[in-house]
């Protein structure tokens, strides 16, 4: 049986700095779209953190 130390770590699908030099066009625009997805993604959690922010200062400034 395998641990999962034992297996090879999946390699991610993009990493920032990474030389681009010999993907493909199609290549290319799928790690923009995933870009733009974790861009999404962090701005939507940035904005969660910030509402929660906003409502316990609103709390505390009673």
């Amino acid at each position: 049986m395998f641990n999962d130390e034992d297996r090879p770590a999946k390699k991610p699908a993009h990493a920032v700095g990474e030389d681009l030099s010999l993907l493909s066009e199609h290549e290319l625009a799928e790690r923009i779209e995933l870009c733009d997805a974790e861009i999404a993604r962090l701005k939507a959690e940035l904005e969660r953190k910030r509402g929660g922010r906003a409502a316990a200062d609103a709390f505390f400034k009673r």
